[in-house]
């Protein structure tokens, strides 16, 4: 691929997963201290499309919330966000994305595996961290009320994007019904 395909490649995936997490910080479902949201699907998707660079999307979508852009989930936005009882969850969302994107770029399905399970405990450990001191909390009730409720929809999630990620990568190559794909294509 040469370098102007793949600068605007990389410009319209970084556009759209900000999108798409954005949009998935409004598909909310509201819980105390923490909603669910659908952002850590997109997340995860960022990762298996973007590799390691899903972190420029993800560092958009916060740097949009930070000027008052009502990004995150129900319409909210600002550094109060950040200073409130979700705000490790969006911090978290950086060393997540490196984390899963980095597992992504590895070839074996285990290792896309390892890296999605360490971007979720990357994601949790600050998370459940930031909501105990923000909040008061102890760091036991913190993690049953922030991380605990979340872990199978997670799971969920993480399972959808690899099934999503995988198919999108046959389409590529053209491994898919005999159809050629960008790479088979360009080896020629």
């Amino acid at each position: 691929m040469n370098l102007r395909r793949y600068r605007a490649l990389s410009i319209a995936h970084t556009g759209a997963f900000t999108a798409f997490l954005a949009a998935g910080s409004w598909i909310s479902i509201p819980f105390v201290p923490v909603p669910f949201t659908l952002q850590t699907l997109f997340l995860f998707l960022a990762a298996g499309i973007m590799g390691r660079y899903a972190v420029v999307p993800v560092s958009l979508y916060l740097l949009m919330g930070a000027m008052n852009l009502p990004v995150f989930h129900s319409g909210t936005a600002g550094i109060g966000v950040f200073l409130g009882p979700t705000g490790g969850y969006l911090a978290g969302f950086i060393p997540a994305a490196l984390l899963a994107g980095i597992g992504y770029e590895c070839r074996p399905r285990v290792a896309r595996y390892a890296g999605m399970a360490a971007g979720l405990c990357a994601l949790y450990t600050c998370g459940v961290a930031w909501l105990s001191l923000s909040t008061g909390l102890s760091l036991e009730m913190a993690l049953v009320l922030g991380a605990v409720p979340f872990i199978p929809g997670d799971i969920l999630k993480a399972a959808v994007a690899s099934l999503v990620t995988d198919r999108i990568a046959r389409l590529r190559t053209g491994t898919h019904a005999g159809i050629e794909g960008e790479e088979r294509r360009s080896a020629r």
